[in-house]
């Protein structure tokens, strides 16, 4: 059975070590059914205390990663009992093989919220919400690394979340907080469009501020329907 690598750098040991059998459980190298190696042999593995590898198994337990049973000991459990909007569950998986499916499942998310998040900001934002809005989409215009720049388009879907003020609306911002980045990063990192792409959400920010809802939620739609087409024309035919 694999040993995980142990991330550094985490804060916590036994955040680094729940981070290194969490990824392998969302990547796949411990698939549905796998019963794991005790807390023993995790210590030894990783040079750690059972102590801090009994708190990282809690973790994984809290994310429905794993179950733990008396004499049994921890099975990974079945990827339908996930919790995928977890955070780190959502940032290990969107580095996983089963990056492409990942992918458009995502977009299928954001085709369903993004376009109505931004009617919605269109009528009901604030002076506040919309110099928000309106930072993140400059910043991003502006960022010197890409690094800055997918930070800031991050910014700016979860200031339009936001801005939409339905308060069950906003917590779907984790999924934009952490998958969305790998997203951004993937599309941001091959385009030769940047120009393009800023106009399209220059667009976005320009009817939101205007209060044009219906320009609002066709300007998201155009946004979405260039991811879509650029994450088709760049996976490998046998993924898209």
């Amino acid at each position: 059975m694999p040993v995980p690598t142990l991330p550094r750098g985490r804060g916590h040991i036994h955040t680094s070590i729940a981070e290194a059998i969490g990824r392998s459980i969302v990547q796949g190298e411990f698939p549905p059914g796998t019963i794991l190696p005790n807390e023993a042999k995790w210590a030894a593995d990783f040079k750690v205390s059972r102590s801090a590898v009994r708190e990282a198994i809690k973790i994984l337990m809290a994310k429905n990663l794993i179950v733990s049973r008396p004499k049994i000991g921890s099975r990974v459990e079945s990827k339908d009992r996930w919790s995928l909007l977890d955070h780190d569950v959502l940032s290990w998986y969107a580095t996983s093989p089963e990056r492409a499916g990942f992918l458009k499942s995502l977009q299928q998310f954001r085709h369903i919220v993004e376009p109505e998040a931004a009617a919605l900001a269109a009528q009901y934002r604030s002076e506040a919400q919309m110099h928000e809005i309106s930072a993140a989409c400059h910043d991003m215009a502006t960022a010197p690394t890409l690094s800055d720049r997918t930070k800031a388009d991050v910014r700016f879907h979860l200031a339009i979340l936001k801005a939409s003020n339905n308060e069950l609306l906003v917590p779907m911002g984790v999924i934009i907080d952490s998958a969305l980045d790998n997203l951004f990063v993937f599309i941001t990192r091959e385009a030769n469009d940047l120009h393009f792409a800023q106009d399209l959400h220059n667009n976005i920010e320009r009817n939101i501020r205007l209060r044009k809802v219906q320009g609002a939620r066709l300007a998201v739609k155009r946004l979405l329907k260039h991811s879509d087409d650029f994450i088709r024309r760049h996976l490998p035919a046998s993924q898209r």
